[in-house]
């Protein structure tokens, strides 16, 4: 819709691809679900909804359903106990039959960690550009989080993940059309294998027992015989290994002085970013896989990382330069400097060449020019993610200029020494007339107020007032130390 959406032609509404997949011929097609998890620290701790997606597996196996194998499917519980009850319950062969098997616990795919699709998926998808989905029982869907080839991701409790993986589309209508066909090839609804609420309780009385999470937690300190092979460093200082492409002493205190800088006016600025509404923390600082095109990925190959061992950007968070290449990496990110979507800007100053965000932040760093990011409503949304503000800070952008921001996102920019900036009520980038190639002084008296106007000047002559967003008197403190975490510092010296 508009500057959102899939964008699909209409000629190109009923694309489908066949392809080969363990030597059987399957067909891709928009809407084909070829993830499908369940997953989530908080959705799989339910033992009602857990049992109910087992019973259900079980009804279904028991009716001669199944899952395409080309459909990636994974059951990564968010405790040990879950495994123990769904054992117990004597669900979990009927789990497994349908590729459910417990692959870890903990954040999996709705944190971007679902792993590669099969090869033959993916080039069935990019050849023909579909919009293949994921299902998982998780709790956030942003853009381009679950995986960078499932363009819709939708949420479903972990009984209807089992249900959109048997029929292998999301476009079903389970009250009109059957899920499948049982083995004598009659035609099987998902009511026929639904449990009801009384054979749920009945199971969980019968299994979920207090000793289950006695048993359990009793040993949760022992944890795994990697965990208890490795070797723990003595002292109060951790030693900094600097071939680690994982921990890296971070530089959020290079240069830093006693002296207060005090408040920051931002001169001469060109817009890095030229973004729209709703962009998430995802957009901004993606958790998922690192793609072998990325910065991330140029900056791992040239450490001899090889890409099955990229790993993800979330598993990552401790090495900065990995972290500052990830920033507005996500591949569904749309920049309005540049006609395509994906992780790209213009460097204006040379003519309108087309780089990776990080690339170009690089080089107007060299030059010695400041960044700004200009977008519109709800900025910042999604999960309240540190690195949504810690990247933007390492590639040097001063301010943002936005419609509105995320509660928690403005805050923690605030926190790291960037100027939250919002267009006054009736305006925005477009009445302005604001093209995002202009260049940008921003003047802060330094007896600034909390929520005060401030004059924004452009270089064709564009001038606006812009409320400035340090909503507090913490606020402006914050920013005249530079950041929460200079601030820290610093009264830890007094």
């Amino acid at each position: 819709i508009g500057f959102k959406g899939f964008n699909i032609s209409p000629d190109k509404l009923n694309a489908s691809c066949e392809f080969e997949f363990n030597n059987q011929k399957y067909t891709l097609r928009h809407g084909s679900v070829v993830i499908a998890a369940i997953t989530s620290c908080t959705n799989t701790s339910n033992p009602s909804v857990m049992l109910g997606a087992g019973l259900l597996a079980k009804k279904a196996v028991e009716a001669g359903l199944s899952v395409a194998p080309y459909i990636k499917t994974s059951l990564s519980p968010g405790s040990g106990v879950v495994t123990y009850y769904l054992r117990e319950s004597g669900v979990t062969p009927a789990l497994t039959a349908l590729g459910f098997d417990t692959v870890g616990f903990g954040c999996m795919t709705c944190i971007g960690n679902s792993g590669p699709l099969p090869e033959a998926v993916v080039n069935a998808i990019e050849s023909n550009e579909l919009v293949c989905c994921g299902v998982l029982s998780g709790n956030r869907n942003f853009e381009g989080r679950i995986h960078p080839n499932t363009r819709a991701n939708y949420l479903a409790s972990p009984l209807l993940v089992i249900a959109y993986a048997i029929a292998g589309r999301m476009d079903i209508d389970f009250e009109t059309e059957p899920i499948g066909n049982d083995k004598n090839g009659k035609p099987v609804f998902l009511k026929n294998i639904w449990p009801s609420r009384a054979e749920i309780q009945s199971v969980e009385k019968q299994t979920v027992i207090p000793a289950m999470f006695q048993d359990v937690y009793a040993r949760i300190e022992n944890g795994s015989n990697a965990w208890q092979c490795l070797q723990a460093p003595d002292g109060q200082l951790y030693p900094w290994d600097v071939s680690s492409t994982y921990i890296k002493n971070p530089p959020f205190f290079n240069g830093m002085t006693k002296t207060l800088p005090g408040v920051q006016s931002v001169k001469g600025a060109h817009v890095l970013l030229f973004l729209g509404d709703s962009v998430t923390t995802d957009h901004i600082s993606p958790a998922g896989s690192i793609a072998r095109n990325s910065s991330a990925a140029r900056y791992l190959a040239s450490r001899n990382i090889v890409p099955k061992d990229f790993n993800s950007y979330g598993s990552r968070r401790g090495n900065d330069d990995i972290m500052a290449r990830g920033t507005f990496a996500n591949i569904r990110l749309v920049n309005k400097l540049v006609k395509n979507t994906g992780p790209k800007t213009l460097h204006i100053p040379s003519g309108q060449e087309v780089l990776d965000v990080f690339d170009a932040a690089q080089i107007y760093a060299k030059e010695g020019r400041p960044l700004i990011a200009i977008v519109g409503k709800d900025y910042g949304s999604g999960s309240s993610r540190d690195w949504a503000a810690k990247g933007p800070f390492l590639l040097g952008i001063k301010a943002v200029i936005a419609e509105s921001y995320e509660r928690i996102h403005r805050s923690n920019l605030v926190g790291m020494g960037i100027i939250p900036l919002q267009f006054r009520s009736g305006e925005n980038a477009e009445t302005l007339k604001l093209t995002g190639h202009e260049i940008y002084d921003i003047d802060i008296p330094q007896n600034c107020k909390p929520l005060q106007e401030i004059q924004v000047k452009t270089n064709t002559g564009v001038t606006f007032n812009a409320i400035l967003r340090f909503d507090t008197e913490v606020d402006i403190l914050y920013h005249k130390h530079g950041g929460i975490l200079n601030y820290m510092i610093r009264k830890m010296l007094d």
